[in-house]
């Protein structure tokens, strides 16, 4: 039976930063990814935004993990030449409850460390003469990346560190050891392989794959849930230079208004909670008929955004592990001080701000695992 010293399952852009990491240290390290090309998953179908970390409870590891993965994703992108840009966000309130929302979320920011500054509505027309608002908060920290370029540069540097990625290798279970032995992971054409190192990043197949780990207690396995968002693009040039964010509502970061790189709009994700209990269940289309609540939302924001403008575009599905009515948990990374399985580490319900904690996320990895 084959050996290898690392095996980090799933080549979305959280997997490579992983497998990276490991490589880097030393290990050999192979990502087996059931897809023809990485990325292909949640990687592919996000808002591509660096987030500044705003959002999350301090101490929390998605706040410590943002606030790091921003840094080490800006110096990444500066040093591997992927393309990005730090264009800044805008959250804006247009009522009382909304402007007491952003003074909590300033006050988390700064609780995380995070550069924000308070603006009256003159200050942010200043900036957006298109944007209606009473107040907002400015991230000047936010930005964009090429997603897809920071993946393959990801991939560039594990092979360079003597990793490989396996395209069209999907994992069907694994019988693990507890004694410090060898685990022995199962392939789907039946092929075995020993490792003593096992990553689970599988995303939105990350719950399904831990179930059918022989060795590993049900009670350190969350039930799935499966959230998607609907994207909308602008026919049209937008008049922003920012992104635009309204104020937070409970878990759900409201309709906001992206850019990409060549400075064309999307506004999106909504959400709608799927009934389903596996990703093969997803209908990835969007339907036409939610762009009345896209208009509605993003009109409290820019009241000239004209009829028949917005395109339905793409979808994504958030890998939840709570319901819709249950608070946002953390991100789980679940390593052997919690499960007691030498070698093994679960991440589940890594949602945003997955993406840019990613680097941050496979140096947290890589510590659990003793470099």
């Amino acid at each position: 039976m084959d050996r290898v010293d690392a095996l980090v399952i799933g080549a979305g852009v959280v997997g490579l930063a992983v497998a990276r990491a490991l490589a880097q240290a030393g290990r050999e390290t192979i990502v087996a990814e059931a897809e023809p090309a990485i990325g292909q998953g949640v990687s592919s179908r996000n808002s591509e935004v660096i987030h500044a970390g705003l959002y999350y409870a301090p101490g929390s590891l998605k706040a410590r993990l943002c606030v790091r993965g921003k840094e080490l994703l800006y110096d990444f992108c500066a040093s591997h030449g992927v393309a990005h840009r730090r264009c800044g966000k805008l959250t804006v309130a247009n009522s009382p409850a909304e402007e007491q929302a952003l003074r909590g979320l300033q006050d988390r920011a700064e609780a995380n460390g995070v550069p924000v500054e308070w603006l009256d509505g003159a200050q942010a027309l200043s900036l957006e003469p298109a944007l209606r608002c009473l107040v907002a908060l400015h991230s000047p920290s936010t930005g964009i990346v090429d997603s897809h370029g920071f993946m393959l540069a990801l991939q560039g540097d594990l092979e360079r560190a003597g990793g490989m990625v396996a395209l069209g290798s999907p994992v069907d279970s694994a019988r693990l050891e507890r004694r410090g032995g060898l685990h022995v992971v199962r392939m789907a054409d039946g092929t075995e392989l020993e490792t003593p190192v096992l990553v689970n990043a599988a995303s939105l197949h990350a719950c399904a794959l831990a179930r059918r780990f022989d060795g590993l207690d049900p009670q350190f396995v969350p039930r799935e849930w499966f959230a998607k968002g609907n994207y909308y693009s602008l026919s049209g040039r937008a008049p922003f230079t920012h992104l635009i964010y309204p104020a937070p509502a409970d878990a759900h970061l409201g309709t906001h208004l992206t850019l990409d790189l060549g400075g064309q709009a999307k506004f999106g994700p909504d959400i709608e909670w799927l009934d389903i209990r596996t990703p093969g269940e997803i209908d990835w289309r969007v339907d036409p008929a939610r762009a009345d609540g896209f208009y509605a939302e993003v009109r409290r924001y820019w009241p000239a955004l004209p009829d028949g403008s917005l395109q339905p575009s793409y979808s994504g599905v958030r890998p939840k592990i709570h319901g819709p009515h249950e608070k946002a948990p953390d991100f789980r990374i679940d390593g052997p001080a919690l499960h007691g399985l030498p070698g093994l580490v679960n991440l589940f319900g890594i949602e945003s701000p997955g993406l840019t904690s990613s680097i941050a996320i496979g140096e947290h990895v890589a510590a659990l695992l003793g470099g």
